[in-house]
C-alpha cells in the first residue's frame, strides 16, 4: 500500500511560469502509470508525441485545454513565457492536435468575432434580414441564428477575412475528447478540473493524506469509461436544449455489476422524463420514468413522480396497484413518506379502504411576530430575536449536525479501502453514495459511535476539529464550525440525541444530511444544560419533506426540536 503525495508535492510550485505544464505532465504521466490497460494505442503513444514537439508548443496546447471552448484567436493565444502563438501552434497543427481551417457554426462565430468586424463578415445577410448595418449584435442572432446552421469555414463566411485580420487566424482544438478523457480518469469524475492544482498550491484548498492502494481507480475497463463519457454528453446535450426524444435512443448500457454508473444512467433517464413531460409528452415521460425508476440503480424521485403522473392522467387503478406494491416495501424514507400520502388518495379516487397507518403528529410550533428585516434573512432575524446572553442562539441550518458527525466519524470517512481514494485531490470518498459505502466501514462507524457511548465523543471531535480543521471533507464545513459553538453543543446536546442523529444519516448519506432546522438555541447556564433546534418559516413558508422527516426523527428520539412561524408586524410609516 503506498501513500498519496501531499497536494504540494503533485502541484508545482506558481514560481514557475511552466506551473500548468507540469501539473499536466503530473496527471498525464499518473493516468499512463495507472490506466494503461484502459488506453488506446494511439492514446499510449501521446505521451511520448507530446514530450517530442517544443516546450512552447506544449505549453500552448495546455493553455488551449484549459481555457473554455475548443475554437481560439490566434491573437488571445499570446502569453509572455510561451513567445509568438503563431510559431507555437505549428507543431500543433503538424500534429493533427490543432485545426488550422476550422468549419466553424454561426454561433461560434458570433462568440469569436466583435461586433464591427460580424457586420462586415455578415453584411449581406443583415441586409437581407431587413436589419440595418448598425444592427446590435443580439438583433443579429436573433435574425440569422435560426436560419443560418451550416458549418463553414471562416473564409467562407468572410471573404474578406484574410485582407481584414492579416496573420491572425481562428483555430480548433480538436484534443478536448482525449483530455476530457484524461481528466474523467485521473479524477473519477468531470467535476473536478484542472484548477485544482492551482487552488491547491494557493493553499485555497487542502486535502487529507490517505492510503491508497496500487490498483485502486475510478474505472475497471475501457467500457466504463466510455458509458460516462457518453452519459456526461447527453446531460450536456439535454441542457442545451436537445429533446428527450431525440436523446433517448443514444442513452448506453452500463456493465451489470456497476452500481454507480447505474445510478448516473437512471438519473439521466429520470432527468428526460422530466423534459419529457414539461413538454406535453405523457407517454414519453412515462416510459422514462419507468426505466429510470426500474433496476440497478433505479431512481426513487422516478417511481415517485411515475406514479403522480398516472394519478393526474387519471389512471388510478394501474397507479394503487404499483403503490401498494412499493409501500409493502419502500427503498427508503422519502419513498415511504409518498406513498403514504398517495395511496389514501388513490383509495379514494377507486373506493376503496385506505390502509391504515399512523398520522403524521404536528411537530411542536410557535409563532412570532416581528419587524421587517431589510439586512438579514428570517432566519437569522429570529435568532437575532431569540438570543439572550444565558442562552445563545446559532444559525446553523445543515451544518453543526452533519459536522459534528464528520468530525467524529473521520476515521470511517476517510478509511483507505480500494477504490475509495485514487488521486491526491479527494474531499471525501468516492464511494460515498453508493449503496455499501456504510457496509464497507461498519466496523469502523460502530467504532466511533461507541465513543458517543463511553463520554469519550467529546474529546474525539475536539481532537479531529484541531488536527484536520481546514482540510476538506464532505459534511465538515469549517467557517460554519467556530470553537465556541463546538463548546456549547458538546456540553449541552446529549451523546444519545447525537447517536440518533448520527444513526440516521447513516441510513442515507445523501438525502439525509439535508432538512434539518436552521437555528439551535443552547441554555449552558441552567441547572441541567439544555438546547432546542428550530427551523424557521416565514409567511407563504411551509415544511418540506426532508425537514418533515428530521421532525418526526426529533420527535421519536425526544429531541427538543421546534417550528417558528414568522409574521411581519405592519409597516405604519405610510400611515
Amino acid at each position: 500500500m503506498n501513500s498519496i503525495s501531499a497536494p504540494v508535492s503533485s502541484t508545482a510550485s506558481l514560481d514557475d511560469p511552466f506551473y500548468y505544464l507540469a501539473n499536466f505532465r503530473f496527471v498525464l504521466d499518473w493516468v499512463s502509470d495507472r490506466h494503461a490497460d484502459l488506453l488506446s494505442e494511439q492514446e499510449l503513444a501521446f505521451g511520448e508525441r507530446f514530450a517530442a514537439v517544443p516546450k512552447a508548443a506544449q505549453a500552448l496546447l495546455v493553455r488551449m485545454v484549459m481555457r473554455k471552448g475548443d475554437c481560439f484567436r490566434s491573437r488571445k493565444l499570446e502569453y509572455a513565457e510561451i513567445g509568438a502563438a503563431r510559431e507555437a501552434l505549428t507543431p500543433l497543427i503538424e500534429a493533427g492536435w490543432v485545426e488550422a481551417e476550422p468549419k466553424l457554426k454561426l454561433v461560434e462565430l458570433f462568440r469569436l468575432l466583435r461586433l464591427d468586424e460580424l457586420r462586415q463578415a455578415l453584411a449581406g445577410e443583415i441586409a437581407a434580414a431587413g436589419l440595418t448595418s448598425s444592427a446590435s449584435k443580439a438583433a443579429i442572432g436573433e435574425a440569422l441564428l435560426p436560419e443560418l446552421d451550416q458549418p463553414r469555414p471562416l473564409a467562407q463566411w468572410w471573404p474578406q477575412a484574410s485582407a481584414v485580420l492579416g496573420e491572425e487566424r481562428i483555430v480548433r482544438l480538436t484534443l478536448m475528447p482525449w483530455c476530457d478523457r484524461l481528466r474523467l480518469m485521473f479524477f473519477g469524475n468531470l467535476r473536478q478540473d484542472w484548477s485544482e492544482f492551482v487552488l491547491t498550491e494557493l493553499g485555497l484548498q487542502r486535502f487529507e493524506r490517505v492510503e491508497w492502494h496500487p490498483d485502486s481507480r475510478a474505472f475497471r475497463n475501457r467500457e466504463e469509461v466510455d458509458a460516462y463519457l457518453s452519459l456526461h454528453a447527453l446531460r450536456e446535450r439535454l441542457a442545451a436544449g436537445e429533446t428527450p426524444e431525440e436523446l433517448m435512443a443514444e442513452v448506453p448500457t452500463v456493465p451489470g455489476d456497476n452500481v454507480w454508473l447505474a445510478q448516473r444512467r437512471g438519473r439521466l433517464l429520470f432527468h428526460l422524463g422530466q423534459a419529457a413531460e414539461r413538454a406535453g409528452q405523457v407517454a414519453l415521460a412515462l416510459d422514462l420514468y419507468g426505466a429510470s425508476g426500474a433496476g440497478l440503480g433505479g431512481q426513487v424521485e422516478a417511481r415517485i413522480r411515475r406514479l403522480r403522473l398516472l394519478e393526474r392522467m387519471g389512471e388510478y387503478r394501474q397507479a394503487h396497484s404499483l403503490a401498494s406494491k412499493a409501500l409493502m416495501a419502500p427503498a427508503c424514507e422519502q419513498e415511504h413518506q409518498a406513498l403514504e400520502r398517495l395511496v389514501p388518495r388513490l383509495c379514494r379516487r377507486l373506493g376503496l379502504a385506505a390502509p391504515e397507518h399512523a398520522p403524521e403528529a404536528t411537530p411542536q410550533r410557535f409563532e412570532l411576530c416581528l419587524a421587517r428585516a431589510a439586512t438579514v434573512s428570517v432566519e437569522r432575524a429570529v435568532a437575532e430575536h431569540l438570543t439572550r446572553p444565558d442562552a445563545p442562539v446559532y444559525y446553523v441550518e445543515n451544518t453543526l449536525v452533519t459536522g459534528l458527525f464528520g468530525l467524529l466519524c473521520w476515521p470511517a470517512l476517510f478509511a483507505p479501502l480500494p477504490g475509495a481514494f485514487f488521486h491526491p485531490f479527494h474531499s471525501g470518498p468516492a464511494d460515498l453514495y453508493r449503496d455499501d459505502f456504510v457496509a464497507r466501514r461498519r466496523e469502523l462507524f460502530e467504532a466511533s459511535l461507541a465513543r458517543l457511548d463511553e463520554g469519550s465523543h467529546g474529546e474525539a471531535i475536539w481532537n479531529t476539529w484541531r488536527e484536520k480543521r481546514g482540510l476538506a471533507s464532505p459534511f465538515v464545513h469549517w467557517e460554519g464550525l467556530d470553537e465556541a459553538m463546538l463548546e456549547l453543543a458538546l456540553r449541552c446536546i446529549p451523546a444519545v440525541h447525537l447517536r440518533a442523529c448520527f444513526e440516521r444519516l447513516l441510513t442515507d448519506l445523501r438525502d439525509n444530511r439535508a432538512g434539518l432546522p436552521d437555528l439551535i438555541q443552547f441554555t449552558p447556564e441552567a441547572a441541567e444544560s439544555r438546547y432546542r433546534l428550530i427551523e424557521v418559516k416565514g409567511p407563504g413558508d411551509r415544511l418540506q419533506d426532508n425537514q418533515r422527516r428530521w421532525l418526526a426523527c426529533f420527535r421519536q428520539h425526544g429531541i427538543p426540536a421546534a417550528v417558528c412561524h414568522v409574521s411581519w408586524q405592519p409597516d405604519r410609516r405610510h400611515e
